[in-house]
């Protein structure tokens, strides 16, 4: 497994552990047994309510904490400057670390995006000062880039989006890439097309693609774990989601056999275009209800 050098030469595995909707009576078995599996890299937000959890399954394992990419992302209602220097401090509270790994934005807020802009001023000030290693976005479009880098100095080290083989976003893949951002996928295998509550009822789930199948088939993988090769062959970072321990091993089993430029190919080509996952143009306000608790 071939760690991935983001642009400031911060290394981060390929495969990383997500605990988005893990109450946190789950999150610390999960994260638990993911360190045991073999992952290094954690994936959490503010806003998922489990950074707690996440930081006692560290301090739980035998795992060096040196040797555990942690990440974690600030919330649009702690956006602003001074807010989000705050903001940090809240995370690594909880956590129960000095340092963050890699702190990123958790939306872009386009209708308070002069706030955004001061958030990202803060993660650029940590950086400086140590306090985080690396510094990004999350459900950024080429728009929200463009604006971002007029107007600060630091070029994120990744920004994560929804991307698997549904929904590709083809034009952000490109914008990251122009400026040496890499593409961090959340919903890597699909999952937000079947989450309960997300999207359309229409919906038809990756899982079930018949394409994915029969690739699976050749290789006696499943199709999670095609996708997830399809992710790591591509250089991405993938943040698979499971509470089930054989689930979390499956997702981490896809060092020991490879796709073809074909299988690639055919992967690619079912892109629908189509957004299962909140539109991060939409109005911000949403974010309003949800305040972050103090350590």
């Amino acid at each position: 497994m071939d760690n991935i050098t983001l642009n400031n030469g911060v290394q981060l595995p390929p495969i990383g552990f997500g605990v988005f909707q893990s109450s946190p009576e789950d999150t610390v078995d999960a994260v638990r047994t993911a360190l045991d599996v073999g992952y290094r890299h954690i994936d959490t937000a503010a806003a998922y309510g489990n950074e707690r959890q996440v930081g006692e399954a560290i301090r739980a394992s035998d795992v060096d904490r040196d040797d555990i990419v942690v990440e974690t992302k600030v919330f649009p209602t702690d956006y602003g400057h001074d807010e989000t220097l705050h903001a940090f401090e809240k995370a690594s509270g909880k956590l129960g670390i000095d340092t963050i790994d890699v702190l990123i934005l958790h939306q872009p807020a386009p209708d308070r995006f002069e706030k955004t802009v001061q958030a990202y001023k803060a993660l650029e000030t940590l950086y400086a000062d140590g306090k985080v290693r690396a510094i990004g976005v999350s459900n950024f479009m080429p728009h929200h880039l463009r604006s971002l880098l007029e107007q600060t100095d630091i070029i994120p080290a990744l920004n994560q989006i929804e991307l698997h083989p549904y929904f590709t976003q083809p034009d952000v893949q490109r914008a990251d890439a122009e400026h040496g951002i890499l593409d961090q996928a959340w919903s890597p295998i699909g999952g937000i097309t079947f989450y309960p509550g997300w999207g359309s009822d229409e919906r038809v789930s990756v899982m079930d693609d018949p394409t994915i199948r029969a690739i699976a088939e050749v290789h006696g993988k499943t199709p999670a774990q095609v996708m997830l090769r399809w992710h790591v062959q591509q250089g991405r970072n993938a943040i698979p989601k499971s509470t089930n321990p054989g689930r979390i091993a499956e997702n981490f089993a896809v060092f020991d056999f490879a796709l073809s430029d074909d299988e690639l190919g055919r992967l690619d080509r079912l892109d629908t275009g189509r957004r299962s996952g909140p539109d991060p143009d939409g109005d911000s306000s949403r974010f309003d209800a949800r305040t972050i608790p103090e350590a």
